[in-house]
């Protein structure tokens, strides 16, 4: 059996690798070790029947500003991919009962930001209008394999654009903490935990350097074109791009998880699955993991120093989801300050953060880890029955393994012992904002660090962003020198996924990358 490519891992980058491959007349396997598509892009019903969770991810914004969904979102739309957009995408809420709301109208997000101090809301406008200075740019960079000449012609663009004064005034901004940046625009502590909040979705404590890009970003990205999931969930998207796949003629296989690559001479040729059985594939091969499964235990040979890289390839601290089944919405004490927001973010402060992220690096459990809190049925009523909600909640940042309780309370040292006791302390921080949720809940589903990697070997260690994403490791460095345009050492053979460039994200880029790589298609440029 022979293939022109054949793709290890059917997430949604490696779906979509297959599909631009298979468009342009490329015969195309996607193998899937799991019973389903979609790697950390997926819904189920995980606490009661009528109840659909986002497993993982549900934030679909970056998708929908990739090249990929501009050229493919009519037939994407054909095969039932819908989305429903927040329109008051994410608030902070702290423990006095009160909340900082961000919303579409700038009116009202000026009016919350300037509740407790007209600088904030000064502030926002100061920084808004960087963001739309700098922002085209960060985009077009961002949307580049890094490094190609699609990007040099970008940066000289830019360049030319914004002069060394701008450049300058960029450069500083990027390479700030998510502190320094709430620091330098904000006057209250509350408009501060909003910026560093962004940076603990990522690996991004308050005082990382460089941890002030992304959260640039998403402030006011989402502030203006609100925050987008899948109507009826996640798996959605996922089904839409398999039956594009099949309609282009690209082949999927579940439950075929491949245990070996193998090469001849230089050359990746063979993937072999846990049954025994050979798939040649005749111009590349694609994978979808982790460089560490990859050069460690998938390619049967690889050079010494590829593997080297590979082996202190970093990942970042762990995250916990609880998904909770409601009887009706979350009795929050701020009320409608937050009752309509696609996220509720828990800090409550920078310091809190600060203190939380150096307790999981250290390996302790956090007394008070960030809850991300994503009211997906207040966005997508679809999600669960009338009256009913479903509530997403994302844990930040958690050891991989623990050493000790910085509460001194749970004595257990495995996530199998550890992850219920942590859960109750996750709902009992959640009441302390939201009094009564606890008689609210009608069915709940935790999944630790560890069941994270065990459903996604991808999210090693339980790391949601499937490996860190600091400065080390990041842009031309991601996943380390010499990997960061998919190409392996070993011809035809390729890696994609979150843990090379862009890194974490459901944005589709590095597929889309790599297959326009192999068919010698352009990049259109993107501002």
């Amino acid at each position: 059996m022979a293939y022109d490519a054949v793709i290890v891992g059917a997430g949604h980058n490696g779906l979509i690798a297959g599909i631009q491959l298979a468009k342009a007349g490329w015969s195309v396997l996607v193998l899937e070790r799991g019973p389903r598509a979609g790697g950390a892009v997926l819904s189920e019903e995980l606490t009661l029947p009528g109840f659909t969770h986002d497993v993982f991810s549900t934030n679909q914004n970056l998708l929908l500003g990739s090249p990929f969904y501009a050229e493919h979102s009519s037939a994407l739309t054909r095969y039932g991919l819908k989305y429903a957009v927040g329109r008051k995408p994410y608030a902070n809420a702290f423990p006095d009962g009160t909340a900082l709301g961000v919303e579409q109208d700038l009116g009202r997000t000026l009016a919350s930001l300037g509740e407790r101090d007209g600088a904030d809301a000064d502030g926002w406008l100061r920084l808004q209008a960087l963001y739309d200075r700098f922002s085209p740019t960060l985009f077009s960079l961002y949307s580049a394999p890094a490094p190609s000449m699609t990007m040099a012609s970008r940066m000289a663009k830019a360049a030319l654009r914004l002069r060394a004064g701008g450049l300058t005034r960029l450069g500083r901004l990027l390479l700030s903490s998510t502190r320094e940046l709430g620091d330098d625009f904000f006057a209250t502590p509350e408009a501060k935990a909003m910026v560093a909040c962004w940076g603990m979705h990522l690996d991004l404590g308050p005082d990382v350097s460089g941890g002030a890009m992304f959260p640039f970003l998403e402030l006011f990205t989402d502030q203006r074109q609100g925050m987008s999931i899948v109507e009826g969930g996640a798996s959605r998207m996922v089904e839409a791009l398999v039956g594009l796949l099949n309609q282009y003629g690209g082949e999927l296989r579940t439950d075929a998880e491949v245990r070996r690559i193998i090469t001849s001479g230089d050359t990746a040729r063979q993937v072999v699955l846990a049954d025994g059985q050979g798939v040649t594939a005749r111009r590349a091969i694609i994978a979808s993991t982790t460089p560490t499964a990859l050069f460690g235990r998938l390619l049967d040979r690889a050079p010494a120093r590829t593997r080297q890289d590979a082996a202190h390839f970093g990942y970042g601290p762990a995250t916990m989801m609880l998904h909770l089944a409601l009887d009706g919405p979350v009795p929050w004490r701020a009320g409608e300050a937050v009752a309509g927001h696609a996220y509720v973010h828990i800090g409550p402060y920078v310091e809190d953060l600060a203190r939380t992220y150096t307790a999981s690096l250290n390996g302790l459990l956090p007394r008070d880890p960030m809850l991300v809190c994503g009211q997906t049925s207040v966005v997508d009523p679809t999600r669960a029955p009338a009256g009913k909600h479903v509530l997403w909640v994302q844990v930040r940042t958690l050891p991989s393994k623990i050493r000790g309780d910085e509460a001194a309370e749970i004595t257990a040292t495995s996530w199998e012992e550890a992850a219920e006791p942590y859960a109750e302390r996750v709902l009992d921080r959640l009441e302390g904002y939201a009094p009564g949720l606890r008689g609210r809940v009608l069915g709940r589903a935790v999944l630790s660090p560890l069941d994270l990697e065990r459903r996604n070997p991808n999210l090693v260690g339980g790391d949601s962003t499937a490996g860190s994403m600091h400065l080390r490791q990041n842009f031309v460095f991601r996943p380390f020198p010499g990997m960061s345009r998919y190409a392996t050492p070993v011809k035809h053979l390729y890696l994609i996924g979150a843990s090379t460039w862009p890194g974490t994200g459901v944005n589709g880029l590095s597929g889309d990358h790599v297959a326009r790589r192999l068919t010698r298609r352009g990049y259109s440029v993107r501002t």
